[in-house]
């Protein structure tokens, strides 16, 4: 071979004038072992507002239950509540990373971020974070009116009227589609989205525990903790 030409990488060499590739590590996460949320999560809006509710069970690869008084929904804006769904360090590194990237939007804008780009923002964070297995409810309050999003694991961001998400989605669904009416009050809301959480932890063990609700309205984010029996 001609000694001023480089080897080939179609002759199955590598050259020595590239770098050597590899391969990443392992991120190590062993569904055995990661705590995770399971749960029910919903959020329904009305003229008045939003009720985001949960439970509030934590469990170690879905089988045994290590917390049964885990707050699942947090507030992340002055009127919006997000939800807890998936894996407990994932959900946190998504809140506190999102709650940064809020603050940041409104400083530089000088005004409250919208519910509906907040939505966008959320799932943008999702898409192309390192979050793991998360699936929350966004429910917030703007000048336009009541909103509730779903955001998927992939980045996908969807808006209706009500939605749920969580290991117990399937209970909870039907419970709220045979309660929900577009007139709903607040306080309505919350008895409808307790009995879906309450229906769904009767099947699913990733759900239990009682309840963390969120009142959303244009005052602000009030979060309380009840017992199934306090709103049924």
């Amino acid at each position: 071979m001609d000694p001023t030409q480089q080897p080939s990488l179609d002759d199955g060499m590598q050259s020595p004038y590239e770098p050597e590739l590899g391969t990443l590590p392992s991120s190590g996460n062993d569904e055995e072992t990661v705590n995770k949320t399971g749960t029910t999560t919903i959020g329904i809006a009305t003229d008045d507002g939003v009720i985001v509710a949960t439970d509030r069970r934590a469990s170690l690869g879905g089988r045994f239950v290590s917390n049964k008084n885990v707050q699942k929904v947090e507030q992340i804006h002055p009127t919006a509540a997000l939800t807890l769904v998936g894996s407990v360090g994932g959900a946190q590194s998504f809140i506190r990373s999102l709650r940064a990237e809020v603050n940041l939007y409104e400083v530089r804008r000088g005004g409250n971020i919208s519910i509906p780009a907040l939505a966008t923002l959320a799932g943008n964070f999702a898409r192309g974070g390192p979050f793991f297995a998360i699936n929350p409810i966004l429910g917030g309050v703007d000048e336009d009116g009541s909103h509730v999003f779903s955001i998927d694991p992939a980045g996908g961001v969807m808006k209706d009227d009500y939605t749920v998400t969580g290991s117990g989605l399937t209970v909870a669904y039907g419970t709220l589609e045979s309660q929900y009416e577009d007139d709903l009050s607040m306080e309505e809301a919350r008895t409808v989205a307790a009995d879906a959480v309450s229906a769904a932890a009767e099947r699913d063990t990733g759900s239990g525990n009682g309840l963390v609700i969120a009142e959303v309205d244009q005052e602000g984010v009030e979060i309380d903790t009840y017992e199934y029996d306090d709103l049924l």
